[in-house]
């Protein structure tokens, strides 16, 4: 599958990493240097490269947006037209001090970004698990009961994509059902966030949902 990375951040750039390990064909996009997008190419191995955020789009089948949400508008005017793309959605949004969701209760990151492409299938995923923790689940794969990753999205299609990905990376993929159930998936992250960051025991959490009694 070919996937582009627009945000090559601490989260984009992992994922990418990822992505690319897993077998797949990456273009790594929108960091601070075109040196950083070579170097995460480098180190991803495989088939990655670095690339504009046009090439990422107009290349790829599948797009990770992975940036702050003050930065959604300019990448996605750079990225062009989106129009029959699976867009994953792990931009939290988030106050320009990333202490606070300014989107909630009654809408959703996610159902603002689909608003923002009405031709493309967003599907919100990746978006409450730590950056660190994602090299040593993938690592894990086979060998650990994998720890649950929540994703909701209204296209069966980009849901089922996105699910296997997050399977390739070592996850148990989670189906919350339609895009609107971001509008809690989007405040558990905050949740994550405090336990990961603000917690004695570091970042590296996941979660699981088991059945209780079966």
């Amino acid at each position: 599958m070919r996937i582009g990375i627009l945000g090559s951040g601490l989260m984009g750039g992992k994922l990418g990493t990822l992505f690319a390990r897993a077998g797949h064909e990456v273009i790594f996009s929108y960091a601070r240097s075109k040196e950083k997008l070579t170097r995460l190419a480098h180190d991803a191995k495989g088939k990655a490269k670095a690339g504009t955020q046009k090439e990422a789009a107009q290349h790829s089948e599948v797009l990770l947006l992975a940036v702050h949400w003050s930065k959604v508008d300019d990448v996605l005017k750079q990225a062009g037209d989106v129009s029959g793309k699976v867009i994953i959605s792990c931009s939290l949004p988030m106050d320009a001090a990333n202490t606070e969701l300014i989107v909630g209760l009654v809408t959703s990151g996610a159902e603002e970004l689909a608003r923002k492409v009405p031709g493309a299938e967003v599907v919100s995923a990746f978006n409450n698990i730590p950056s660190e923790v994602l090299f040593s689940v993938f690592e894990a794969r086979g060998k650990a009961t994998p720890p649950s990753l929540t994703y909701c999205g209204d296209n069966e299609r980009a849901n089922n994509i996105v699910a296997t990905l997050i399977r390739e990376l070592g996850f148990d993929p989670v189906d919350l059902g339609s895009l609107q159930n971001a509008r809690y998936t989007e405040p558990m992250a905050m949740i994550i966030a405090h336990l990961a960051y603000d917690g004695a025991e570091g970042p590296e959490l996941v979660y699981r949902f088991e059945q209780f009694g079966n």
